[in-house]
């Protein structure tokens, strides 16, 4: 089975990062908030944890990690509570975007070296691997995985720096693009995100006894199902350490990565799709982001009767819920009649293993996992709220669902521009020939190539006026422009096309 057949035509986050430090149970900890973030990842997951060994008196580490839903992987109750022992651990969702989905690629990744045990778990895609693997392989490092997460691994152990944090920092300045990491040592958690910060970190706390345990998790969702306290946002060119003391006084370490920190930027696609409306990221809420986008969205391309008759607004499910109460509360406010109705139900139970029957799987693929409401549609002046469009063939797929169902007009509106380029910061978008904006000149076209009456994108000035803005803080907004604020080494992304 292909992946864009189980995903349909959804750009892809590649990964979720949890770390725990100071929690008895650190490893339910983290499998709860692996649960909540499933969205980010549903290829595998795994989780390590470090404990004290009372025979050996040291300190040692345990792992468990699989392919498929984090309820899957971790199905056994006794992995949690025996196996995953000890009060710090980390976690990892993936969805590959480099190195294959083979079960050697699934982290966190653990190495035992000479300053002890490390582990670490990564979110995001380097821009330099081909050129940092070739350098490490002439040195003679032999690599156990096809990721470019094992880089920092290889990079921390041949350090010839005499504190760790310090070899950590001299790894993370060696790599360039995007990280996001969560790292586990005998005495510390650090957590960094990369000097242009392109994805989410957070940090939280939930209270054990009288002290506190510490959190890190990409969305503060997974937060919310442990009852942890937002605490904020690792920042861009920024590594925390967090140790003991910060259990005893609650004092982090923070510092800079490279010495001069530059403009952040931010993923727009975060607020756009990938995370949960009910996450904080870069410290702002992500439901209150993309309402103003589905706003903003109605402002610049309303839909409009020209009988006056009252519009149906449906969303596609889920991302684009939020979103389109903010449109239809706009349009019916200031240019037509109109009200947000549940047209489409989305099934969430197709597993990674769904078969489709007959040669032409797509469609039945769609149907599987939507299904429209006949009485919301029929005879109706419809339009459809959805996100993004990639290759056009799910949404092609969708329409023709829709229109079975007997609108009388159907529109579509986009939260976001037409997608052009691919993403080397840590999203699966296809090549730029396989985008459905790259082989028609305008949304007029792309509109009749999936069967709609009309079809509008949020322009690039709304989106950014739609986004928080921060002092010193920017966006990426590569996979619509074209400017990729990391310059890209040639053959990034090609060490394995099957990521």
């Amino acid at each position: 089975m292909e992946k864009q057949d189980f995903y349909l035509d959804k750009p892809k986050a590649n990964c979720a990062v949890v770390g725990v430090f100071g929690h008895p149970q650190a490893s339910i900890m983290t499998y709860y908030a692996l649960h909540a973030l499933q969205h980010r990842g549903q290829e595998a997951a795994g989780i390590t944890s470090i404990y004290f060994d009372e025979k050996k008196k040291k300190k040692r580490f345990a792992y468990t990690r699989g392919e498929g839903l984090v309820l899957d992987v971790f199905a056994e109750p006794e992995v949690l509570t025996e196996t995953l022992k000890g009060d710090s651990a980390l976690g990892h969702n993936r969805y590959s975007t480099t190195g294959s989905s083979s079960i050697a690629n699934i982290q966190p990744f653990t190495m035992i070296y000479h300053r002890g045990i490390l582990a670490i778990s990564h979110n995001g895609n380097l821009t330099n691997t081909v050129t940092l693997r070739d350098k490490l392989q002439k040195e003679g490092a032999i690599f156990q995985t096809t990721t470019d997460t094992e880089i920092f691994l290889h990079l921390i152990a041949r350090s010839r720096k005499e504190e760790q944090i310090e070899q950590v920092r001299e790894a993370l300045q060696t790599a360039t693009g995007a990280y996001s990491i969560a790292l586990l040592t005998e005495d510390f958690m650090l957590l960094a995100r990369d000097p242009h910060g392109f994805r989410p970190l957070n940090i939280g706390r939930l209270k054990v006894d009288d002290k506190y345990a510490y959190v890190a998790a990409s969305e503060t969702c997974a937060f919310d199902i442990i009852s942890a306290e937002y605490v904020r946002s690792v920042e861009h060119n920024e590594i925390v350490v967090i140790d003991r003391n910060t259990i005893e006084t609650g004092e982090m370490k923070s510092m800079k990565i490279a010495e001069v920190t530059p403009i952040a930027r931010h993923c727009i696609f975060e607020y756009i799709y990938f995370s949960r409306p009910d996450s904080k990221i870069f410290n702002h809420n992500v439901d209150k982001v993309r309402r103003k986008l589905g706003k903003n969205l109605a402002h610049e391309s309303p839909v409009i009767n020209r009988n006056k008759e009252k519009i149906t607004a449906i969303s596609v499910p889920d991302s684009g819920n939020t979103a389109t109460l903010g449109f239809a509360r706009i349009n019916d406010k200031h240019y037509n009649s109109t009200a947000f109705e549940i047209g489409l139900i989305r099934s969430h139970y197709i597993g990674r293993t769904f078969i489709a029957p007959g040669q032409d799987n797509r469609q039945f693929k769609v149907k599987a996992k939507f299904n429209p409401v006949k009485g919301i549609i029929d005879g109706r002046n419809i339009v459809v709220i959805d996100d993004s469009i990639v290759r056009g063939t799910t949404s092609n797929s969708l329409i023709k669902l829709i229109r079975q169902a007997n609108p009388k007009e159907l529109h579509c509106r986009i939260t976001s521009p037409p997608i052009k380029f691919p993403c080397f910061y840590g999203m699966d978008f296809p090549s730029s020939e396989e985008l459905i904006a790259n082989h028609y000149k305008d949304e007029d076209e792309i509109g009749k190539a999936i069967g709609v009456d009309s079809l509008h994108y949020l322009s690039i000035g709304k989106l950014r006026e739609s986004v928080p803005h921060d002092p010193g803080i920017d966006y990426c907004t590569a996979c619509f422009t074209g400017d990729y604020p990391v310059p890209i080494e040639e053959n990034s992304g090609k060490l394995s096309t099957e990521s």
